[in-house]
């Protein structure tokens, strides 16, 4: 019975199949992208992250099991020395799948399986992108305040005042040659004629 056997056998036994991922993946190491079928660079992908992240741990142990899995003593050590250093703050994810398009004759979806620290033109526009997005709440408390003048209102000219009140009935004008005794003397004598209107004299001095 076949429990636990789901996955993409890619038409060959299991020899041959370990035997081609292995190729694959010295393949990808050793120059960074690889055009592939889509099947095979699914399966190529489970197949060599593992090994990259045990790169990470350069350790003599680390070393044979990826040599066991690779076979390769040039690409094991260009994996240590080169790669490991490039994916060393990377956690996880270091292949990128681009679709391409089929393949004629056969119709096969083809795919192009690449490194993802080694393409130097999407690292840019990503951080081009980081650099360009900012938060709109950031945008609004930069933004300066329009700045509120307040409109002095301009002191009334003397003569203006002096217009006003002697048009106002309630207003009483006095010449500025009546001294303060004067206008007492004055209002006192003439108490029962202003007794209503004392409320609203206006002194222009």
């Amino acid at each position: 019975m076949r429990h636990n056997k789901k996955f993409n056998h890619l038409g060959r036994t299991s020899a041959h199949r370990k035997a081609m991922l292995s190729n694959m993946a010295s393949s990808l190491i050793k120059h960074k992208r690889i055009s592939t079928t889509l099947a095979k660079a699914k399966a190529l992908k489970v197949y060599v992250e593992p090994l990259l992240t045990r790169a990470k741990e350069d350790t003599t142990n680390s070393r044979r099991l990826v040599f066991s899995h690779l076979q390769n003593k040039e690409v094991v050590t260009e994996l240590f020395r080169d790669v490991a250093v490039k994916i060393a703050n990377r956690p996880g994810g270091y292949t990128r799948i681009l679709r391409t398009g089929f393949r004629l004759g056969d119709n096969a979806e083809m795919c192009i399986i690449e490194l993802v620290d080694y393409n130097e033109n999407m690292l840019k526009e990503k951080a081009t992108k980081k650099a360009a997005r900012t938060r709109r709440s950031a945008k609004k408390a930069d933004a300066p305040k329009p700045e509120v003048k307040a409109e002095a209102t301009p002191a009334p000219a003397p003569a203006a005042e002096e217009a006003k009140l002697k048009s106002n009935p309630t207003s009483y004008f006095i010449p500025k040659a009546f001294s303060i005794d004067l206008l007492n003397a004055f209002f006192m004598s003439h108490s029962s004629v202003f007794s209503g209107n004392c409320s609203s004299f206006h002194y222009v001095i």
